[in-house]
């Protein structure tokens, strides 16, 4: 009976890989089901191919034959499914967005970039969860931060400002705010990801072990609106709040600059940031972002 492709393939990845854990993060499966695959290839060939040992596997002499007439014909399809992978993303851009800057900035801008680049293909995904780069196909990411991403190219966008607002009521109530440790004795509402306040500390230099953190909000306007409501302090940008300011619903709790690092910033790979799209996107992007925000430099 003919061996499956899937199998013989499986085979040729942790022949190179020496291991089956590597092998089948390799192929994006279990390493119960690479070990099945080459179970059932073992089966069909009529013996084992491969000498378990602690570092992994190794090919026995079998496995050697059969590497030897396999390696090269699946380099060949390789190198053909990567020219033509390479061909089809060329021109496609895969950006996931924390929902906030995709709603409020990203989304009402976006067409400016597709009119500029109607060959450029954009897909957004409005998540604040972290990225694996390597595993899934997602090109860039725009996220809110110090600016701090191991093992990624940044690029700055923009900072615009912060502030802490909350209703005239609870602050006309509650204890003296002067200072930003002084946030540390209101209940502190949170965007949708729970990072600004523990971010906003940091770049402040605040130890902040002692909040008291309240619900979490997956939209700024409902973040607003729990603060106008005297539920705690929240942390938002000032054009989010316009409409309740003028109604004196909220107000600036506190008169203090954040530091210009707590921004937005573009991330990917290194080897991303080398595709034509990408830098036709990040030339787009720094400048409007720019003219789009007051905000500072670091």
């Amino acid at each position: 009976m003919t061996p499956r492709l899937q199998d013989l393939y499986t085979f040729v990845v942790v022949a190179r890989a020496g291991s089956m854990k590597d092998a089948a993060g390799a192929l994006g499966v279990t390493p119960g089901a690479v070990s099945q695959r080459i179970r059932d290839l073992e089966l069909r060939h009529g013996g084992r191919l491969f000498e378990r040992n602690r570092a992994g596997v190794s090919l026995n002499r079998p496995g050697k034959r059969l590497y030897a007439r396999l390696n090269g014909a699946f380099e060949i399809i390789e190198e053909v499914s990567g020219q033509a992978l390479q061909a089809d993303r060329s021109n496609r851009l895969a950006i996931s967005v924390a929902s906030g800057f995709a709603t409020s900035w990203l989304v009402p801008r976006l067409g400016d970039f597709t009119q500029a680049n109607p060959d450029t293909s954009i897909s957004i995904e409005t998540s604040a969860r972290l990225v694996d780069f390597k595993r899934e196909p997602v090109d860039l990411a725009i996220r809110h931060g110090l600016g701090r991403y191991p093992g990624l190219e940044v690029h700055w966008i923009a900072s615009p400002e912060m502030i802490v607002i909350a209703n005239p009521g609870l602050l006309e109530g509650g204890p003296p705010l002067r200072t930003p440790e002084d946030c540390l004795r209101f209940p502190l509402l949170q965007d949708h990801d729970r990072k600004d306040w523990p971010l906003w500390f940091e770049a402040l230099g605040v130890e902040a072990s002692g909040a008291r953190y309240g619900p979490s909000f997956s939209d700024d306007s409902l973040l607003v609106r729990a603060a106008a409501e005297g539920q705690g302090l929240a942390l938002v940008r000032e054009f989010h709040a316009a409409d309740d300011f003028m109604k004196n619903k909220v107000r600036r709790a506190l008169d203090i600059s954040c530091p210009a690092e707590f921004a937005y910033y573009l991330v990917g790979l290194p080897e991303a940031f080398e595709r034509p799209a990408v830098k036709r996107f990040l030339a787009w992007l720094i400048p409007a972002a720019s003219q789009g925000f007051e905000s500072r430099r670091p």
